[in-house]
Formats: C-alpha cells, sequence, structure tokens
C-alpha cells in the first residue's frame, strides 16, 4: 500500500503525553484543570477555532454563535471554512454524530453533543444522521448483543427529547441497519480494503490478542460519513459531511478522512469539543459505569443536589474565612465549570466567576446555582422523553427520505 496514507495517520500510541492519555476509551489527565487542549490540537493536527472562524460563522449564518462556541467548549475543527464555504455558495451538507449505548440513561456529558448537532440543524437547516454503536458496545464492554441492542433503543428516546426535527432526522441502530441497506455495507467494505492492520494497530492500539470484531469496527463507524451509505436520504449523491463530536472520537476521522480522497469522496469536516468533567475532577470524563461520577437525565431533583453537594468537587478554601480571604479557584471547580456549559447567560456567568474568585460567592452557594438551573432541565428532559411513543422511535428509525432537497 502507498505510504501516503501511513504518513498522515497519527499513532497515538507513540505520541502520547505522559500525562493526558486520550483515545475513544481512556480519558485520564495528572492535571487538576484537566486535559491540555492546546497541546492535543498539536498532537492530533487539527485547527483551534479562532476569533476569525467565529466571526465567519456569525456572517455567514445571520446568527449568534453558540455558547460552546464562544466559550471554546467546542474548541476545534477539521475543514469548518470548507463547510462555510459551501453554505455561502447554496451548496448541501449534512450531519452525522453517534451514541455509544451502554447504559439506559444518557448523561449530561451525552447531552452535551446532541444540543450543539440541534442549534446546527436548526442554524443551517440540514439533514442529521445519528449512529447508535451497539455493536461497538457489545465488542468493548461486558453486555450481550442483545442488551447492547435494547439500550440503543432506550438511548434513542434521550436523544429524540432533545427536540431534532423528525422530518430531517435519522437514527440508526448499527445491528438493525447495517442489514437492511446494501450500500452502507459496500462502503464499509470500500474503507475496510484502505486501511492496514499495521495502521489500526498504529491509530487504536490494537496488539495480537484483540478480537477481529474490534479490529474491522473503525470501518463500520467511518462509513455514515460517506452519504451514498444513506441511499434513502441521498439516493447516489456525494454530499459532504460535517461531525459534532467529543474530541477523542478523532482517531476514527482521521482514518476517515485519509481514506476517502482514494475511494472518490470528499473528506468529512469535524468540529470538536471538550470532555464534560467527571463530578470528582477534571482528570477525567464522566463514566456511565460509576454512577456517582455523573448526572443522568433519570436522576430525581434529590439525587441532583445531593451529587452536586457531595461529590462536584470543590475550587473553594478549606474554611469560609480563608474562601472570604483568599477566594475561591473556578479552573478546577466542577460547580463553575459545569455552569459554564449549561449557563447561557454571558453577563450572569462573569459575574459569578468575579464573585466566586473574590471570596464573596461561598462554595455552598455556587452549587444552588447550579443545582437550580440542572434540576428544572434533567425534569423538562424528562418530561420530553415520557412523550416519545413507539410510534415516534419507529418514525425517527425506520429509513426514509428525509424533507431535504437534495
Amino acid at each position: 500500500m502507498a505510504g501516503e496514507v501511513e504518513n498522515n495517520l497519527i499513532e497515538l500510541n507513540l505520541n502520547q503525553n505522559k500525562d493526558d492519555i486520550v483515545d475513544p476509551w481512556t480519558v485520564t489527565s495528572s492535571n487538576e484543570t484537566g486535559i491540555d487542549y492546546d497541546k492535543l490540537i498539536k498532537r492530533f493536527g487539527s485547527s483551534k477555532i479562532d476569533k476569525e472562524l467565529l466571526d465567519r460563522f456569525e456572517k455567514v449564518t445571520g446568527k449568534k454563535v453558540h455558547h460552546f462556541l464562544r466559550r471554546g467548549i467546542v474548541f476545534s475543527h477539521r475543514d469548518m471554512h470548507t463547510i462555510l464555504t459551501n453554505y455561502e455558495a447554496g451548496k448541501p451538507f449534512y450531519l452525522y454524530t453517534g451514541r455509544g449505548p451502554s447504559s439506559t440513561s444518557i448523561h449530561l456529558g451525552h447531552l452535551i453533543p446532541f444540543q450543539f448537532c440541534k442549534w446546527l440543524q436548526d442554524v443551517f437547516d440540514v439533514p442529521l444522521v445519528i449512529q447508535l454503536t451497539d455493536d461497538e458496545k457489545t465488542l468493548w464492554r461486558d453486555l450481550s448483543l442483545e442488551e447492547a441492542h435494547k439500550l440503543a433503543y432506550e438511548n434513542a428516546k434521550d436523544i429524540i427529547a432533545v427536540g431534532f426535527d423528525v422530518e430531517k432526522t435519522f437514527i440508526f441502530s448499527d445491528v438493525d441497519y447495517i442489514g437492511q441497506r446494501p450500500e452502507f455495507y459496500r462502503n464499509m467494505i470500500r474503507i475496510q480494503k484502505c486501511v492496514t492492520f499495521n495502521q489500526v494497530k498504529g491509530i487504536f492500539g490494537f496488539d495480537d490478542s484483540t478480537v477481529i470484531g474490534k479490529i474491522a469496527f473503525p470501518a463500520v463507524q467511518a462509513t455514515p460519513a460517506l452519504s451514498t451509505s444513506f441511499p434513502d436520504i441521498f439516493k447516489d449523491k456525494k454530499i459532504p459531511c460535517l461531525i459534532p463530536c467529543a474530541i477523542d472520537q478523532d482517531p476514527y476521522f482521521r482514518m476517515t478522512r485519509d481514506v476517502c480522497p482514494r475511494i472518490g469522496f470528499q473528506k468529512p469536516a469535524l468540529l470538536h469539543s471538550i470532555f464534560f468533567p467527571a463530578l470528582q475532577g477534571a482528570q477525567t470524563k464522566m463514566s456511565a459505569s460509576e454512577a456517582n461520577s455523573t448526572i443522568y437525565c433519570s436522576d430525581t431533583p434529590k439525587q441532583v443536589k445531593n451529587k452536586i453537594n457531595k461529590y462536584a468537587f470543590s475550587g473553594g478554601q478549606a474554611t469560609v474565612e480563608d474562601h472570604r480571604k483568599l477566594g475561591g479557584n473556578c479552573d478546577v471547580d466542577i460547580t463553575y465549570q459545569y455552569l459554564k456549559f449549561f449557563l447561557e447567560d454571558d453577563d450572569k456567568l462573569e459575574q459569578i466567576r468575579k464573585d466566586y474568585s473574590s471570596g464573596n460567592l461561598l462554595t455552598g452557594e455556587l452549587k444552588k446555582i447550579l443545582i437550580d438551573i440542572l434540576t428544572p432541565l434533567v425534569q423538562e428532559h424528562q418530561k420530553r422523553r415520557a412523550e416519545v411513543t413507539d410510534e415516534i422511535l419507529q418514525k425517527f428509525m425506520t429509513p426514509r427520505k428525509l424533507h431535504v432537497d437534495y
């Protein structure tokens, strides 16, 4: 095989920073402020989202950029300028994101990319495909195929509750869809033919004891970036793709971007988000396998309150007197970090930062602000999820022509 692809692929296992480990399955840092994202951008070879891109975003769309973009929560990209250029010229594109179902309910960290995708869908008025990787979860987790498949449909209800337009959104389970549409499988084969075992070992750290299902899976996650994988939506037209995702998923799409030109497709563009930290601190992202590291969208108001009060890592001082004198550290305080995600008002957030940093606002008071924001958010999500009937679920997950003019 030509060396060009191998040279372009960045080998995670050889280039890991000794303090930060970031791959599709592990995110850890020894720094109490969490992952060094500037270093990660350099390591992964992506581009930082700067003022020029944000200004262009607003000019092209006529909309104020999402607070995730303003605050650096969505911080890195690949080829976003190309997407904006296409949009200016009236050329179509579509959104693709995914979810690996490993629990009956999604948590707040899972909610972030879907909230952002909904905003992108509304702003650009484009179709969205959402891949539920029940096949991946049975390969990497102690889950039977049947359990993972059932969780996919439970998670789909949570995703629908975010408020996506059913006429422009297709949600699919890998286990179901790949067997229904030969076009998807054909594209999988095209991708698999272009990537060697040596390359996936370098990208994902596979070794001789890795089950063959894991070795083959990266092509499955790459395939939705090829529009012809969805003949009901795009027929045989090759439409550019924009993938919003957490940056730990970037290895899959670096591989995809290397392969696409070789099989006649445009490289997908990406928007990368930072990790939503665990309650215990920013060294790791939230984990669905550790209930007290996260707030689930199914938690009761009492559970939300107790988790924040008991587990949210504080940047405050040991005593009230010291806190009044020295102030709190917003860079490590998890409650403040969560407010950056969920408090949309920039002026209020800045005032909270000043008050906490100066010592005028105590840790308990800061936590109460977060509790008062998250409790109704979670309750509203639960209400919308309860309204997702089997009929609505089936409509979202049935292959069909979406209301787009392609």
